[in-house]
């Protein structure tokens, strides 16, 4: 892996428009309006009112899968999702043009044959007005290298889950087709989709994204703490830990730390795997 290749690269601001059935595509990738009375969803999948899911910001701008390219030395084949999270500087606009300004903030080498963790960075900014909307992190588990050196700064590793009773529980269920609405909002790798593929990646069938499970949890942050109102959800991280299976059921366990923060995990239900791990949100009242 070429640290020194990696650590001085630009990527060039990346604008991306999105108009009201782009919106509404990334809601019902989530499974918004599954219940057709549900009048606190419908500005979700509804032009009329129309609200952006904060979790949008994961998937704005996206500036491709950059770390595929040879001349980095990333083993990019094992690569993982490890962690991602988001802070809301300012509501999405429902509609309109955004700017993506990206940076690699690190690779934390855990020695060879360990892996290395790449933390990167993107701000988003509406394109009109220049406003600050968000600050986006995600972190790469680099299976294939490590030992080779890194540089920048690191994420405090989250705590652990308090041991207790959860003070709430969310229930969402997935359909077995899912991953096909998901992937229209722009993931469009082929494991979601290709049973044939996804077999030879190792999984018995097409699993859903990550940022999918991650927009899943959204939804039941803002079903249990904020009343539906995409607004006052600031800030949340997700470690992901298992995929999950189309057709599965998101189980969002809730503990409660006071002062509009609270820590969570998800779990596929029919299989009793953990598959969200070390979470935590930030609401306001």
């Amino acid at each position: 892996m070429d640290i020194e290749r990696i650590r001085t690269m630009t990527i060039e601001p990346i604008v991306q428009s999105y108009d009201f059935r782009d919106t509404i595509l990334y809601a019902l990738g989530l499974g918004c309006g599954a219940d057709p009375l549900d009048r606190s969803e419908l500005p979700f999948v509804y032009e009329k009112d129309l609200t952006c899911l904060p979790s949008y910001a994961n998937v704005l701008c996206h500036p491709g899968f950059w770390a595929q390219k040879p001349e980095f030395g990333i083993d990019w084949v094992k690569i993982l999702h490890a962690e991602q999270d988001f802070t809301i500087h300012s509501p999405l606009p429902a509609t309109g043009a955004i700017r993506g300004e990206y940076s690699v903030m690190g690779i934390e080498d855990k020695g060879e044959g360990r892996g290395a963790l790449l933390h990167q960075a993107k701000e988003l900014y509406d394109e009109a007005g220049n406003s600050h909307l968000a600050t986006v992190r995600s972190t790469l588990f680099l299976r294939g290298n490590g030992g080779e050196g890194g540089f920048g700064t690191s994420p405090a590793a989250p705590e652990k889950l308090p041991e207790s009773a959860p003070d709430k529980v969310v229930e969402i269920a997935t359909l077995p087709r899912q991953a096909l609405i998901y992937r229209l909002s722009g993931d469009y790798n082929p494991i979601h989709a290709d049973p044939d593929l996804a077999q030879k990646a190792g999984f018995d069938m097409p699993i859903l994204h990550g940022l999918c499970t991650n927009g899943i949890a959204t939804r039941a942050i803002l079903k249990a703490y904020c009343g539906n109102d995409a607004s006052r959800l600031k800030s949340m991280f997700v470690r992901f830990s298992k995929p999950v299976m189309p057709g599965e059921t998101i189980v969002c366990e809730f503990f409660e730390q006071g002062d509009g923060q609270i820590r969570f995990r998800a779990i596929a239900k029919e299989r009793g795997v953990v598959v969200l791990d070390r979470c935590s949100a930030r609401f306001t009242a």
